[in-house]
């Protein structure tokens, strides 16, 4: 090895001396390369030098006529500001977002110009993530293409307008047929499109879909970097290949308040974390005017300044003149100082970052199209606010810029040559070339050859023909003792065997197959890996062996629920982006489903997908081992403020049976854009039969299970959900035989849907006063019963709680609020006060308030059911 080194040592030398320093530093790249190729070990490099990727000798020509593109660039950077400009002009506090568009107006004009790739026959279209700031931008294009016309742009945040207006950020909920992908709760649209670049993949790998890849394209901003959602999955995307997926990170350094990085470089740091994840990392700072200077130098300086300067002072010289930059910048170093006496201090202030130069963003983006193997991150250099001078340009105001004076929008019209009167330009108007006008017809043909306009919703998907009633006769007839997660384990089987739907199915499970007893589908439908399995599992010998497949059906995440709920949207929304119904099957750890996604299940609804959420070993008390992290008893509560989520707190198999089938003839059938939440629990017990009739009271929330005893003194109604309606019947069997009290025990499957749609035949009566009232479900099925009511359930009181003004005479409640604990059952139920005999003694309090018994009975009855009074309370006040 030392003669071998002393043999290339001339070598080197020659480069380091003869070499200009950017040439020495790629041709020691290339070597590293080569020797690495030998087998020979080398430490891995993941920062190279503040410089662009790609030479400019690497610089393929620009296709386009990037002139008239430039123009067409200038027309929406005006339209978008104008946009937000007016709107708050009108109404103060409107809000919306000039600077990041200014600032990434290029990046998005290169790629519509000639690289997004529109739905056009089988082909899907490019799958694009837009930064949801940025949308004014995506407005203001849609406008010069006849898409929306000025009445939407006029308004813009005013949804509720005459005519209808444009919403904040993209919401495909508010604008069904234009948003695909809400991107604006940050880090959100990141891990979206990782994990929707791989379930493309999934899809060709089963032989669901075929023919030409898209590609996705997800633009972010530096300082969305710092959400664990944006970075935490991104070495999925150098295990899977998934060189579909290219990521545009806008640094320009700034987040709302100040620096992203002030005392240090965001785009190395970047660099480093992409390289060390395996991505191909594109890094793109400078434009074309610093070419020039950097083969001038020949002493590497340059480079070595550009390295030394912290973002906080690159921030500091993109606000001030050109004099400040020639002192401070590069007049660190006299030879510096000389290689730009021939650049006057305008000059010095107009030298572009690469992410603002139409041939550098081209050349980044070719090279992300031409890339195999891995995904790539364009790292492009911007300044935030661009073009907006003193009125936010650099600063770190310009996030919430809104507003130009009079100056400011004179300079803006003059700087990018917008053809608006003195007269006109303080009112701000849209402006929008002649149909016939050189730029409208450019925009329009490079938009046909590449397919289409986008963003584009496009819904399709045929229809499935789903099973029939009898299909689910196994779990109709109960008669064996399960859980309701194992009575989903059979259901998922049998759905996985069905010949019409089973291929559609996509089950997702975060690493908790065994526990649910699911690790039987490992070997019926096979775990998906793009590599298939390169290694012999330890249980091959086993039954139910891990078993990985090219084409398996399953998604085992691993312990990700973001990315399992990532996967649920792809799965969920496919009907949108590849014209295909799937049917997504999301089982997991109830306690971290809602607390620790709710953000990407709120989105799930926002993004109109479909499919079934199943929070298993649900239950405060029914997970009884656990404890406080894992005992989940308000999961319900969270997912009823997601206004298309159907949520149901099942108890039996048959309930079970009766919403999926029900959910898949909605949804798939009839074709809404819903999706579903069913609550699974892990205690078994006898699973009855379906009574007869109850079917729309399952769906609708609320049926009699079983009738108490006639005859009795006292009459009562207790309502229980899940495992904790077994306590309700304990509790019907002491009331009657201990203290006369006749008590019909009810299912209460929903109590999302009771509310809402007691709710809403309260507001058509408030709003027609004068015509007959209407009577909500729960009213009409309760106004004939006796008694107090009295509800309980597995989870926190105000789940039931929500239908306690339209229960006649009000509702008892008991439920497991506070934090779990580990212990058995039937301590558990003890403490929080849902086990059967505090349901009696509620129920007892119950008739004594209203006067039916003397108080002095519940009195008695706590002291034969052996509670204590001064127990601890599971609620700390």
């Amino acid at each position: 090895m030392k003669d071998w080194f002393e043999s290339l040592e001339p070598a080197l030398e020659y480069v380091l001396k003869s070499q200009e320093p950017e040439k020495t530093a790629r041709f020691l790249e290339k070597l590293v390369v080569r020797l690495r190729d030998q087998g020979i070990k080398i430490p891995h490099v993941v920062s190279t030098p503040y410089i662009n990727t790609i030479p400019v000798e690497k610089q393929p020509d620009y296709p386009g006529d990037w002139q008239t593109e430039v123009r067409i660039k200038s027309y929406i950077r005006w339209n978008a500001m104008a946009m937000v400009v007016n709107a708050n002009r009108l109404h103060d506090g409107l809000g919306g977002h000039i600077s990041t568009f200014a600032s990434s107006a290029t990046l998005y004009e290169v790629a519509f110009n000639h690289f997004f790739r529109a739905r056009q026959g089988e082909f899907p279209g490019d799958i694009v993530y837009f930064q949801g700031h940025a949308s004014p931008g995506v407005y203001a294009r849609a406008f010069l293409e006849r898409r929306l016309d000025e009445n939407h742009l006029q308004n813009f945040r005013q949804e509720l307008s005459k005519g209808g207006g444009l919403s904040s950020y993209p919401h495909p909920f508010l604008m069904p047929n234009f948003w695909q992908f809400p991107t604006v709760s940050m880090g959100l649209g990141p891990i979206m499109s990782i994990y929707q670049a791989r379930f493309n993949r999934y899809l060709r790998a089963r032989g669901i879909i075929k023919g030409e890849e898209p590609k996705v394209w997800c633009f972010i901003g530096d300082g969305e970097t710092d959400e664990p959602e944006t970075l935490g999955s991104i070495t999925l995307g150098s295990r899977e290949n998934l060189d579909n997926l290219v990521w545009v990170i806008n640094c320009n350094l700034q987040r709302l308040d100040g620096p992203v990085r002030g005392n240090g470089k965001i785009i190395q740091e970047l660099e480093s974390l992409f390289n060390g994840a395996g991505w191909n990392v594109v890094k793109l700072i400078w434009g074309s005017d610093w070419d020039e200077l950097l083969s001038r130098d020949k002493t590497g300086l340059l480079i070595k300044r550009m390295g030394e300067v912290v973002d906080g002072d690159y921030q500091k010289y993109s606000v001030e003149p050109g004099s400040y930059t020639r002192k401070h910048f590069f007049g660190k170093y006299p030879e510096l100082l000389q290689l730009v006496n021939h650049l006057t201090d305008e000059q010095i202030r107009k030298l572009l970052r690469g992410g603002h130069d139409t041939r550098k963003v081209y050349t980044a983006y070719k090279a992300a199209m031409d890339h195999k193997g891995t995904p790539t991150v364009i790292l492009a250099k911007t300044v935030k606010g661009y073009g907006l001078g003193e009125a936010g340009e650099g600063r770190n105001i310009t996030h919430g810029q809104k507003k130009l004076n009079e100056k400011e929008l004179r300079e803006f019209r003059a700087r990018f040559g917008i053809p608006i009167s003195d007269e006109e330009v303080v009112e701000t108007p849209f402006y929008r070339p002649e149909l016939n006008s050189k730029e409208t017809k450019y925009l329009l043909e490079r938009r046909k050859k590449l397919g289409g306009f986008l963003p584009a919703r496009i819904v399709t998907a045929p229809k499935l023909e789903v099973p029939k009633a009898d299909f689910f006769a196994e779990l109709l007839k109960g008669g064996s003792s399960a859980s309701t997660t194992m009575a989903f384990g059979r259901l998922l089987g049998r759905l996985l065997s069905n010949k019409a739907i089973g291929r559609q199915i996509v089950p997702i499970i975060p690493d908790e197959a065994r526990t649910f007893g699911l690790d039987a589908l490992f070997k019926e439908v096979g775990i998906y890996a793009h590599k298939g399995q390169l290694y012999e599992p330890v249980d091959k010998e086993s039954l139910l062996y891990y078993n990985e497949t090219k084409d398996g059906q399953i998604l085992e995440e691993g312990i990700t629920e973001a990315g399992s709920m990532a996967d649920f949207i792809a799965a969920g929304t496919a009907y949108a982006t590849h014209s295909v119904n799937m049917i997504p099957f999301y089982i997991y750890y109830s306690m971290f489903g809602f607390q620790r996604i709710g953000d990407l299940m709120w989105l799930a609804g926002d993004i109109k997908a479909k499919g079934f959420l199943l929070g298993a070993t649900s239950g405060r008390t029914t997970l009884n081992g656990e404890g406080l992290q894992h005992q989940d008893g308000h999961s319900l509560l969270i997912a009823s403020s997601i206004p298309t989520l159907y949520t149901y707190d099942l108890a039996f198999g048959y309930e079970l049976a009766t919403v999926i089938a029900d959910g898949l003839h909605r949804m798939y059938e009839e074709g809404e854009e819903i999706f579903y939440y069913l609550t699974l629990y892990n205690e078994k017990y006898l699973m009855p039969p379906m009574p007869e009739g109850v079917r729309e009271g399952i769906l609708k929330g609320l049926y009699k299970f079983k009738s108490g005893p006639e005859k009795l003194k006292h009459k009562v109604n207790i309502f229980g959900s899940g495992p904790i309606i077994n306590e309700a019947l304990k509790a019907q069997t002491i009331l009657a035989e201990k203290y006369g009290v006749s008590a019909d025990v009810w299912s209460a499957t929903n109590y999302k849907w009771l509310r809402n749609d007691a709710l809403n035949t309260e507001r058509w009566n408030m709003l027609h006063p004068t015509e007959t009232p209407k009577q909500s479900y729960i009213e009409t099925l309760l106004e004939k019963e006796k008694g107090p009511f009295i509800a309980v359930s597995d989870n926190m009181k105000i789940v039931p709680d929500q239908i306690a003004p339209w229960v006649p005479g009000g509702l008892t409640t008991l439920g497991t609020d506070g934090f779990g604990r580990s212990d058995t059952r039937e301590n558990l139920r003890r403490f929080f006060e849902v086990d059967a005999e505090m349901i009696v003694i509620a129920t007892l309090n119950a008739l004594a308030t209203k006067g039916a018994l003397e108080k002095k009975i519940v009195e008695k009855a706590i002291k034969d059911l052996n509670v204590d009074p001064e127990k601890v309370h599971p609620v700390i006040l």
